[in-house]
């Protein structure tokens, strides 16, 4: 997805214009995750949503992400990732991952494909979150095509307790690959009519309203990112009332 270079920052001020005022709110008195590792995971109940975190967190972020996708990539290592997973760890939100894999029609090859079964076959080991961050921390160059399957078993390895017979098994013979198409039309249909073909990767969905590609910049930005969740978790009514 392309950002606006300036969105962020148009975004950042109408979030403050209409949720100004609001500060931190203690946290309940439920305990906090203290690694990545803990969060719970689980696949949703329409078979396609991956969820991560405390299921009853207040606020959802609901991502669309393709592996191969060199913009989810910057999110995910610079951006604003690092400030989502501080907000799973201390239970104000919880992520909903919708995994797409369109580039690899638009590219040619099958890495998004792949690296998408082998996130769903991680997912059975309870590493989803681990083995998520592993691949878009070496994420091959978007043409290239580079998540293969030996690539994606080596970079298996640096995640404790990930290899074995059901893992390796999964991502050799690509045991989710019904996961794999369904997933990719999820994402399609979440495009809506006026986007048959997705709403972009990344894209972002706080609580049921969709951060709009000219505001994208957002979520590039750590500090910008953390306060507009920080926000919307004070003061979630003035959000849903928010005009982006």
């Amino acid at each position: 997805m392309v950002r606006g270079g300036g969105g962020r920052w148009v975004l950042c001020a109408a979030v403050v214009l209409t949720l100004a005022g609001c500060g931190q709110r203690a946290l309940e008195a439920e305990p906090q995750f203290s690694r990545a590792e803990e969060l719970p995971e689980r696949l949703g109940k329409d078979g396609t949503t991956i969820l991560v975190g405390d299921p009853d967190a207040k606020m959802t972020v609901h991502l669309y992400e393709d592996p191969r996708c060199p913009v989810c990539e910057e999110f995910e290592t610079n951006g604003g990732a690092f400030e989502l997973r501080g907000a799973m760890l201390d239970r104000r939100a919880r992520t909903e991952y919708t995994l797409a894999s369109f580039l690899d029609d638009r590219l040619g090859g099958g890495g998004s494909k792949r690296a998408v079964n082998a996130l769903r076959a991680a997912l059975e080991q309870g590493k989803f979150l681990e083995y998520h961050e592993v691949l878009y921390a070496n994420q091959p160059e978007e043409s290239d095509d580079g998540f293969t399957e030996a690539y994606l078993l080596e970079l298996a390895d640096r995640v404790e307790g990930l290899r074995g017979p059901a893992f390796d098994g999964a991502v050799k013979s690509m045991k989710y690959r019904a996961f794999v198409a369904a997933s990719e039309e999820t994402y399609e249909r979440a495009g809506g009519a006026g986007d048959a073909e997705g709403p972009g990767t990344p894209t972002a969905v706080i609580d049921g309203k969709r951060i709009p590609v000219e505001y994208n910049g957002v979520l590039f930005d750590g500090d910008t990112f953390a306060e507009l969740l920080r926000q919307i978790y004070d003061q979630p009514w003035k959000w849903e009332d928010t005009r982006l």
